[in-house]
């Protein structure tokens, strides 16, 4: 059938479909990158780091105020959104990450309450994804994702309608806390763990959710069951977390395994970071920075080798350089939280050090990816050819 008859059924040429999905595919990155990129210049400037920008230029203020919602929901909501329209397979699941993206680029230009309802959008749709995913496969980790997703959605709205909005980041991160200990229970589900270990986690993370909704009207008595919450989540997953076996392997497993233990590690000390600063002491940066990056980007790390082929398609051929950009961003963090804490000066140093951390890593990634192709490329052209 030739492209002429193809046109004539109402049917597009196989060419202009992927054409149009590669368009698709760069523009979302292209707004991702942008959310990220943000988001960096915005903490940079929160931070005392100047950063070199236009003279006049809006958007660096505009970044700097917006640096909580740019990284957490512009750039991790949307490609967790990524990830799992990917895993469900249908196009309307792209809606969400969609919708979170062009939320970015909103952002910085000014326009607050578009993008405010965009990352609503965002999160109905999201929420939306999962529960077609409990529809699917009702097991714990799946009701655990949905559960996160209303987080997200639950901070979205505060955002947007400038309710308790300095509660909005505990719903952030009780989304994205969620949405790991979801993974890490769905790979872990095989394990044996001891009767109540699984009802331990549940009232964990119900408390999170309550220390969230109390931080609306209840700042110090949120905050501190909130911070209690982390601490116990980072118990329970140094207690039953695969990892602490994993260790003791070789190869991806143990480096997976030492993201994670030191992730949790981070976890715990923004868990008491953010009750003692509910309480008055000036451990706000730690709590926030030890979560999104001691924990969570630890997460990424740890996870991203596994995840990259899922998603983007792409191999990776793992190496012990992936410790380098890990060990930098957990240096970078003790500069940043130990000695920065009453000295600005190594609070901005160490801030501009978390940044090349994860710069590295992304280089790291990228190298990774190069060497699988030199690689196993020949090879692959050469069974290619073998089957034509």
């Amino acid at each position: 059938m030739d492209t002429r008859t193809i046109e004539r059924q109402g049917q597009e040429p196989h060419g202009v479909v992927t054409a149009r999905r590669r368009a698709a595919t760069l523009i979302l990155l292209a707004l991702v990158v942008t959310a990220l990129l943000g988001a960096i210049a915005g903490g940079l400037l929160r931070a005392g780091v100047a950063v070199p920008v236009g003279d006049g230029a809006a958007w660096p203020g505009r970044a700097a105020l917006m640096h909580a919602a740019l990284m957490i929901c512009c750039f991790m909501g949307t490609v967790i959104g990524i990830e799992r329209a990917v895993a469900v397979k249908r196009r309307a699941a792209w809606l969400a990450p969609s919708a979170s993206a062009l939320a970015g680029p909103a952002l910085l230009a000014g326009l607050n309450a578009p993008a405010q309802w965009l990352l609503v959008g965002a999160a109905l749709a999201f929420t939306g994804v999962n529960v077609l995913v409990v529809h699917r496969q009702r097991a714990a980790h799946t009701v655990l994702l949905l559960a996160g997703a209303l987080c997200w959605l639950a901070g979205n709205l505060l955002f947007a309608l400038d309710w308790g909005t300095a509660a909005a980041p505990a719903w952030w991160f009780a989304f994205l806390v969620m949405t790991i200990a979801a993974e890490r229970l769905e790979m872990t589900r095989m394990m044996r763990r001891r009767p109540g270990a699984q009802s331990a986690l549940v009232a964990v993370l119900a408390l999170m959710a309550t220390g969230a909704a109390a931080s609306a009207v209840a700042p110090v008595g949120g905050g501190i069951l909130y911070g209690a919450s982390l601490l116990l989540l980072a118990l329970w997953l140094i207690r039953f977390d695969i990892a602490r076996r994993t260790l003791f392997t070789d190869g991806l497993a143990r480096y997976m395994a030492v993201c994670l233990l030191g992730g949790y590690a981070w976890l715990a000390v923004s868990g008491v970071a953010w009750a003692a600063s509910a309480l008055g002491v000036p451990t706000r940066d730690a709590a926030l920075h030890a979560l999104g990056l001691g924990f969570v980007f630890s997460m990424m790390m740890g996870h991203a080798p596994v995840i990259l082929p899922a998603i983007a398609r792409v191999k990776v051929l793992f190496g012990a350089v992936f410790y380098l950009p890990l060990a930098a961003l957990h240096l970078s963090l003790l500069a940043r939280l130990g000695p920065g804490f009453a000295a600005p000066a190594w609070r901005s140093q160490g801030s501009l050090f978390n940044v090349l951390s994860i710069a590295l890593f992304a280089a790291t990634v990228a190298g990774a990816v190069w060497a699988w192709r030199l690689k196993h490329g020949p090879a692959r052209a050469m069974r290619n050819r073998a089957a034509h």
